[in-house]
């Protein structure tokens, strides 16, 4: 791979084509992940994954996302049970043919990955001072989702997969974990080794439901 131009002093930095072309096959290749090997994933790999997150840019820089590694089986067991329970409710809201396929679809890698992160996103935080999020509250948010998706790609070129579950009750997630009050529930990351690797969607394979082309609108 040639390297990108690199100019000292802050200067202009120019990435080469074929850098953008091995971005553009990492995004393709970016899944929702479900099945998981369970072998685990070295430390200075997590800590890349990590450091990914502190380049995320943030509205006001104000770095809202709030991250714990849930280690404790206890803990687990506590989301899989969670979940359990919404994926019921969940699937008791579809009938017919939909209700089938839904009960045939894998919607969690709880059972599996070796990692397992609990993300949520401060929603008054000192740093930044309030900028840029006075008319729009949900920046923050939009903040920590912008994180998640920098440690999905640069987990994707680790050759990890992440697959993220919100078949979860965000006010049962923060009681769980005890967060403080300003903490609300984003999102629950599953992180490891795929069982295998894909170029589609498997909801898409599943004709759950298509993956359509963006579509830019001209006014």
């Amino acid at each position: 791979m040639g390297k990108a131009e690199h100019r000292p002093g802050g200067g202009l930095m120019e990435f080469t084509p074929q850098q953008a072309a091995t971005l553009a096959e990492i995004m393709l290749w970016r899944r929702d992940v479900r099945h998981f090997l369970a072998d685990p994933v070295p430390e200075e790999v997590l800590e890349r994954l990590r450091l990914a997150m502190d380049h995320t840019p943030s509205v006001g820089n104000a770095r809202p996302w709030r991250v714990i590694r849930v280690e404790s089986p206890n803990l687990r067991a506590a989301v899989r049970a969670e979940f359990e329970r919404c994926n019921q409710n969940a699937a008791a809201s579809y009938e017919g043919e939909q209700a089938a396929a839904y009960t045939k679809l894998k919607l969690a890698g709880l059972d599996a990955a070796p990692v397992q992160l609990a993300v949520f996103t401060e929603t008054d935080p000192e740093a930044g001072h309030r900028l840029g999020r006075a008319t729009m509250e949900l920046t923050l948010q939009q903040s920590t989702a912008m994180a998640i998706f920098a440690l999905w790609l640069t987990a994707r070129a680790e050759n990890l997969g992440v697959g993220a579950v919100s078949i979860l009750e965000p006010r049962v997630m923060e009681r769980l974990f005890r967060v403080p009050e300003r903490w609300e529930f984003s999102a629950y990351l599953c992180i490891g080794k795929p069982a295998f690797t894909d170029d589609t969607p498997l909801l898409h394979r599943a004709e759950w439901q298509r993956n359509e082309e963006t579509v830019w609108e001209r006014r």
